[in-house]
C-alpha cells in the first residue's frame, strides 16, 4: 500500500490543534481538582467550627460517654461499639465470600452464558442504592432470620452491610486477580502444578495488594452507610451497655445513625455542636480502620519484596 504524504503546514497544524485539546483538558481537570477541593475544606472547616468548642469542654468523655437527652452530658460510647461491631461482621462475612467468589470466577468457572450474567449481576449490584440493601436486609435478617438474629440487632445490620459490600469486594478482587500476569500461571502449570496450588502460591500472593485496596473501599462504605440501619432498626437511642462481642443480638446504634438523629433534633446545641463533633469522630473512626488496612497492605507488600 502506497504512502500518503502529508504537507508539512498541515502535520503542524494538526499538531498544534492536538496540544491545545491537551491543554485544556489538562486545565479542565485541574479545576475540578481545586473546586472540589475547594468544596471538602469549606465542609471540614464547617465541621471543626462546631465541633471543637463541644470537644474542648466534654474531651475524652464525649467519646466514652453513654448517649444522653442532655448535650452536656451525652456521648457516643454505644455507637462507636456498634460501629465496630458491624464493621467486624462485615469483614468476617464479606470479604472470604467476596475473595472466594473472585477465585471461582477468574481462576475456575469456564466463560459460559451463566458466569456472564452472573458477573453482569454483580457489576449491577454494585452500583445498587444502600436502601435497596437496607429493604433486603429488614425482609431477610429482622423479619424471616429474627430467631437467629434477633431481630434488629448489630448482627442483622452487619449482615446486610455485609451484602453491600460483597459486590465491591467481588469485582475488585476480581480485577486484582486478572492482573496477574499469564505467564505466571503457565510456569506453574509448567512445573507440575496443580490449579489450587498455582492459585495459593502464585495468584494470591501477586494478587493480594490490589485485593487489600479492594476491601479497604468496601469497609469503607459500608461503615460510613446510615439509610441501610435506619431501614433495618438501628436505634438512635440506647440505655444499655453495649458489648463489643457480648451484645451481637442486642439492639444496637451506630455512628452515622447518631448523626443523623442529631441532625434532626430541634435543639440548635445538638445541631451546631454535638451533630459536627460525632461527624469528626466518625471521619476519624474511618480513616483509623482504613489506615489499619493500609498498613497491614504496605507490611504485606514489603514481605513479599
Amino acid at each position: 500500500m502506497a504512502a500518503v504524504d502529508v504537507p508539512l503546514g498541515t502535520a503542524l497544524q494538526r499538531r498544534g490543534q492536538s496540544n491545545l485539546g491537551e491543554r485544556v483538558f489538562e486545565i479542565a481537570t485541574l479545576a475540578s481538582l481545586v473546586i472540589a477541593l475547594g468544596f471538602l475544606i469549606l465542609l471540614i472547616v464547617q465541621i471543626l467550627q462546631g465541633a471543637l468548642p463541644l470537644l474542648g469542654d466534654r474531651g475524652i468523655g464525649f467519646v466514652t460517654d453513654k448517649l444522653s437527652p442532655r448535650v452536656a452530658r451525652t456521648g457516643l460510647n454505644q455507637a462507636i461499639i456498634g460501629s465496630l461491631q458491624i464493621a467486624l461482621i462485615t469483614v468476617v462475612v464479606a470479604f472470604p465470600l467476596g475473595i472466594a467468589t473472585a477465585i471461582f470466577l477468574e481462576e475456575y468457572a469456564s466463560d459460559t452464558w451463566f458466569t456472564r450474567i452472573v458477573d453482569v449481576n454483580i457489576r449491577n449490584l454494585a452500583g445498587v442504592p444502600s436502601i435497596v440493601f437496607g429493604l433486603l436486609g429488614f425482609a431477610i435478617f429482622v423479619r424471616l432470620l429474627e430467631p437467629v438474629t434477633g431481630g434488629s440487632t448489630a448482627l442483622a445490620g452487619g449482615l446486610t452491610l455485609a451484602l453491600l459490600a460483597l459486590p465491591i469486594v467481588v469485582i475488585t478482587s476480581a480485577e486484582a486477580i486478572r492482573a496477574v500476569p499469564l505467564s505466571l500461571r503457565e510456569g506453574g502449570f509448567g512445573l507440575g502444578g496443580t490449579r489450587w496450588q498455582i492459585t495459593r502460591k502464585l495468584v494470591l500472593p501477586n494478587a493480594l495488594p490490589g485485593i487489600l485496596t479492594g476491601t479497604i473501599l468496601a469497609l469503607a462504605r459500608a461503615i460510613g452507610e446510615t439509610a441501610p440501619l435506619l431501614v433495618i432498626g438501628a436505634a438512635t437511642f440506647l440505655t444499655i451497655d453495649a458489648s463489643l462481642l457480648g451484645g451481637l443480638t442486642d439492639r444496637f446504634t451506630a455512628l452515622p445513625v447518631i448523626v443523623f438523629h442529631w441532625s434532626k433534633q430541634p435543639s440548635r446545641e445538638f445541631v451546631d455542636a454535638a451533630a459536627p463533633a460525632a461527624i469528626l469522630v466518625l471521619m476519624l473512626f474511618t480513616l483509623t480502620l482504613n489506615a489499619v488496612a493500609i498498613w497491614l497492605r504496605n507490611r504485606y507488600e514489603k514481605r513479599k519484596a
